[in-house]
């Protein structure tokens, strides 16, 4: 296995790990499970690095790449929804969106079809991964007393419930917005794979 592809695989067995930790009830696992998020977000940047440093490309990571993204972000807004910090509608909505851009950019990539990005899709992820940051800073806080007694009183004023129903009212619209960009910029393609 390439080391590019490699990194990904880390990121997927990286997530059963962190969704763990993040519903352990020890709050220093709570504190480890945020530290796991930030090394799986950043295989994502990594794996693409050393493929590009070294000209290391395979359908593999092509298809696994995208997928390892989803299964990451997907099981944080799950494990959110079973701590209550989120819809269950909204975590339905990005999950049933993201997944199925992905099966259609890898299908699109084992047909040997173009299948073209979006701009606007690194935007999405940016404030997909800005409100999963958000929410573990808030539930790392809350459930450790020394934080929750200094600086979490600060954070919690900032970070109503409120602001995150708002943020994952954006994000959720942002998700599905570009996924119909998606879907009606590619239903050429989309037509030929079925074909």
């Amino acid at each position: 296995m390439t080391p590019p592809n490699t990194v990904t695989l880390l990121r997927i067995l990286l997530t059963p790990i962190f969704i763990g930790l993040l519903f352990s009830s020890d709050p220093l696992n709570k504190q480890f499970a945020f530290a796991v998020f930030t090394i799986a977000a950043l295989t994502d940047w990594y794996d693409g690095i050393l493929a590009r440093r070294y000209g290391i490309f395979s359908r593999f990571g092509k298809f696994f790449d995208p997928l390892a993204d989803k299964i990451l972000t997907s099981t944080a807004f799950i494990g959110f929804y079973f701590l209550g910090y989120v819809k269950l509608w909204m975590v339905v909505a990005i999950v049933f969106r993201d997944l199925l851009i992905t099966i259609l950019r890898m299908y699109a990539e084992y047909k040997n079809q173009q299948f073209d990005t979006s701009s606007f899709a690194k935007t999405k992820t940016a404030l997909q991964l800005l409100i999963i940051y958000f929410i573990l800073l808030i539930e790392v806080i809350n459930s450790t007393t020394t934080y929750s007694n200094t600086i979490g009183a600060e954070v919690n004023s900032i970070l109503t419930p409120f602001v995150i129903e708002i943020s994952m009212w954006i994000v959720t619209l942002a998700t599905v917005v570009t996924g119909i960009f998606y879907l009606v910029n590619n239903r050429k393609t989309i037509s030929l794979m079925f074909k």
